[in-house]
Formats: C-alpha cells, structure tokens, sequence
C-alpha cells in the first residue's frame, strides 16, 4: 500500500476513534477511557503497519495516545474536586507517609460512603491511620476527619456559595492545566513533523492539520468534563 493511501486510510480510522473517544468521555468512565485507549491503539498500530514509511503515522499516533493519557489525568483530577455528596473519588489525590514514603491513600485503605454526607476510611494497616488523619487536614479539601481509633470519618457538610466558587475556579485552573498539557504535545508533535523527509507539501500540511484537528477535538473534552463539573458544584 501507498504511503498516501496508508495515511488517508489512518485519517479516517482517526476521525471514528474520536468519535468513540468523545462518547466515554460523555460518559465520565475511566475504565471506558482505558478500554478505548487500548482498541485505538492495537487497530492504528495495524493501519501504520501498512507501510513502510510509518514515521508520519507513528508520530499522529503518538500525540493521540500522550493527548488520551492527559484526558484520562484531567477526568481523575476533577473527580477528586468534592461537591455536596459523599464521594471517595475526592480522596484519590491524597498522598501519605507511609514507611518513610508518599503513597496514595487509596492503596493503604479502603474508603466507603455509609450515607450521603459521610465517607468512611478504614486503613489495612491501623498504625498508619495518624499519618491519613494528618494528609486529609494538610490538603485542599477543607474536612476536618474524626479518628477513632479504628477508622477516620469525613463529614461532607453541605456546600456555601464562597466555597462553590472556590471549587469552581479549582476546576477551572485544572482545565487550563490540562489544555496547557495537550498544547505541548501538540508542539512536540508539529516539532516531529517538521523533521520528516520524502514527503509532498500536501501530505505534511495534511499532517499538521490533522494534528490540529485531533488538538482542538481534545480540548473540547477538556471543556466539557470542567463544564459538568462545575455544574455538579453549582447545583444546590
């Protein structure tokens, strides 16, 4: 096959796969995120292997899959941002002390939601339940836990109108910090490009323009995972 018929032949496997892609996005599942990112890349490894001169191909496919990492890292990151119910996902940025070193809380306990308003921590190992009392008080959560002994209970209090704009504009900044982070790959990628030889100026312009395409598809993503968050906050 063609180089120009092996990357015409990518190009439309890339505009279905991110139609696919934006759907779990919709549907907020990291796992579907995952399982996406793994079909995409066992069929685009087939389509670039249709050619020999796969270089152009390989670097598309690269953006795609660092671009797909940063969604995936941005979706885990708002999930964490608490609204005005119980949910353990707000706790998987906390890190503790553990035997000298930082590790995620969700590895060294199990947490739980016995009602609506209430979380509830129970560590595997209990002489490490001081070190998680300590790394809940020191984060952004702004709970105060109560420790038993046994097991830490968080008490999500119902949220202010200050306190949602807090919230609101943290989820905005991780946005930002998201579209920042595609941008770069973008860069790295148009940098790859433009390093390519043997190829017509119709077929680099085809790659730069699918590079942008594929960025601004990602973006949106990013737009529409902050924007259902901050409706999640908003809503009383």
């Amino acid at each position: 096959m063609s180089f120009a018929s092996a990357l015409s032949a990518f190009h439309d496997f890339r505009q279905i796969s991110t139609r696919k892609f934006e759907s779990s996005v919709q549907n907020s599942s990291l796992n579907r995120l995952r399982y996406c990112a793994r079909q995409r890349r066992r069929c685009a490894l087939s389509c670039v292997a249709m050619t020999d001169n796969n270089d152009p191909g390989l670097i598309e496919l690269d953006a795609m899959e660092r671009m797909e990492k940063t969604i995936i890292s941005i979706s885990g990151n708002v999930n964490t941002v608490r609204t005005g119910r119980a949910n353990p996902a707000i706790l998987d940025r906390i890190e503790v002390s553990y035997y000298g070193s930082m590790t995620p809380l969700n590895t060294i306990a199990n947490a739980s939601t016995p009602d609506s308003q209430t979380i509830v921590i129970k560590p595997f190992d209990i002489s490490v339940i001081a070190e998680i009392e300590k790394a809940i008080m020191n984060s952004d959560l702004g709970l105060t836990p109560s420790n038993d002994g046994n097991s830490i209970r968080l008490s999500i209090p119902p949220l202010t109108a200050e306190r949602r704009k807090e919230l609101v504009k943290l989820v905005s900044k991780l946005g930002e910090e998201g579209k920042v982070a595609l941008r770069n790959v973008r860069r790295d990628a148009l940098k790859s490009v433009g390093k390519l030889e043997g190829i017509s100026e119709d077929e680099f312009r085809s790659l730069e323009d699918g590079i942008d395409k594929l960025t601004s598809n990602f973006v949106k993503q990013v737009d529409e995972l902050v924007s259902q968050k901050e409706k999640e906050i908003t809503k009383v």
